[in-house]
């Protein structure tokens, strides 16, 4: 088999899903398997066993294409449990590992397992030679690697556990965009991994994590289904109608100043109900009066909602620094940026109250100050495309969305809203019956 094919042949399952329950029951699927003497069931048509021997209780399914993927290194069950349980069915036994413990432990679950020569070598279970692993601890190893990049199958970058691993790793993924090979990073925990997986922003095409900590496993699944789920579908904004625009007097707001650049179009999500959330613009225009301050959401008072990733909510006073925020444009892409530090401090603020498509009231409540904007379609009744409160914003007309200043803002003006069903707990959104006013 050709290390082109072999992707075709790991049956990993989908990042979007790599948090999912395990199809058949999860640990107790494992001890079933075991006690029912090993009962083995066919793979899928048109699919061929990886080792060889048929589907075990619990099984990995395939990746799609541009999936990031996961392999696992342990000497521990529990580990290998989590992993087949988070949807990862790769498993890598090192040239020094018990030549039994693959055959022991495909009894009790579907993965495909991998093997490294003391030469480097990756085999499969066929003993095809499928990629290698590459040390990379000086400037003329991390030269070799590089040259591997258009060598095709897999390449899996061994940094030294206590040396250098970001500058490497932005070496290797540089090199590695345009060439044929896929590059795995070698990591000991979840947050190691997301070094690798973030490195240049592109990343290595999937993270070979060394653990003995099903936590750690979970921890790192978890990141995969949360990043995958933000890059698989843009949120639905739906367009809700300004009826009322009031002050309120003093309160207490809240400034995000997050460590990422936001681009025009870009904010947060933010509303006094979770079930409606508006997108607050980020400072990101120059006026007369004040600089531009593309990496600050002044995002409203301290009771709000704020969308958060992984599809949970937080309150705006909850945020700290180290907090990750979900930055959500126009269209409803979202990505993940850090929180900085947030600002809770004492101003005038305003009620932004709106009507839905179905009639529902919404409303959230927001400083009352020309640098404060919610983001809605172009065609709207007060300003053309671009228009956000005495400036124009880049790109605004092509997108054709714009971001219009609370002080500006009109009844009959629309804005975007996530709108979202169910009550929350802790963040989490669970159906109960729930009547917020």
């Amino acid at each position: 088999m050709s290390p082109a094919a072999f992707p075709a042949r790991c049956w990993r399952q989908s990042a979007a899903n790599a948090t999912g329950a395990c199809p058949r029951g999860g640990r107790a699927a494992l001890a079933a398997a075991a006690a029912a003497g090993r009962a083995r069931a066919a793979p899928p048509a048109g699919r061929p066993s990886p080792t060889g021997r048929g589907a075990r209780a619990l099984r990995a399914r395939a990746a799609p294409a541009g999936a990031r993927e996961l392999w696992i290194e342990t000497t521990n069950q529990a580990v290998l449990t989590a992993a087949v349980e988070s949807g990862h069915g790769t498993v890598l036994f090192g040239p020094h590992s018990d030549a039994e413990l693959a055959e022991r432990w495909q009894r009790l679950a579907f993965f495909t397992a991998l093997r490294v020569g003391g030469d480097g070598g990756i085999t499969d279970a066929a003993g095809n030679q499928v990629g290698r692993v590459v040390r990379v601890r000086s400037r003329d190893e991390l030269a070799a690697a590089e040259r591997l990049a258009g060598g095709g199958g897999y390449v899996v970058m061994d940094c030294d556990a206590g040396g250098w691993k970001v500058i490497p790793a932005e070496n290797l993924v540089a090199a590695f965009q345009q060439g044929s090979a896929k590059l795995i990073g070698a990591a000991g925990s979840a947050a190691d991994a997301r070094v690798m997986l973030e490195a240049l922003e592109v990343g290595t095409a999937g993270v070979l994590l060394r653990t003995e900590e099903p936590a750690e496993v979970r921890a790192l699944a978890a990141y995969l289904k949360q990043r995958s789920e933000q890059g698989a579908a843009a949120l639905p904004l739906s367009e809700a109608t300004v009826t009322r625009v009031a002050p309120v007097g003093m309160a207490d707001r809240v400034c995000v100043d997050l460590a990422a650049m936001l681009a025009p179009g870009e904010g947060l999500l933010v509303g006094s109900f979770s079930r409606a959330l508006f997108l607050v613009h980020s400072e990101c225009e120059e006026s007369a009066y004040i600089n531009s301050r593309p990496f600050r959401v002044n995002a409203g008072a301290v009771h709000a909602y704020v969308q958060a990733p992984g599809g949970r909510t937080a309150y705006l006073s909850e945020l700290r620094t180290g907090s990750e925020a979900l930055v959500v444009d126009a269209s409803g892409r979202a990505r993940t940026a850090p929180v900085g530090r947030c600002k809770i401090e004492a101003r005038p603020m305003v009620l932004v109250e709106a009507q839905t498509a179905a009639g529902e009231l919404v409303s959230t409540i927001l400083q009352n100050a020309e640098t404060v904007r919610l983001v809605g379609p172009a065609a709207s009744s007060s300003g053309s495309s671009g228009s956000s409160g005495g400036g124009r914003l880049p790109g605004a007309e092509q997108q054709r969305w714009r971001a219009v200043s609370v002080s500006q803002l009109q009844p009959g003006d629309k804005v975007y809203l996530l709108e979202q069903e169910g009550a929350r707990h802790t963040g989490i959104a669970i159906q109960e019956r729930i009547n917020e006013v």
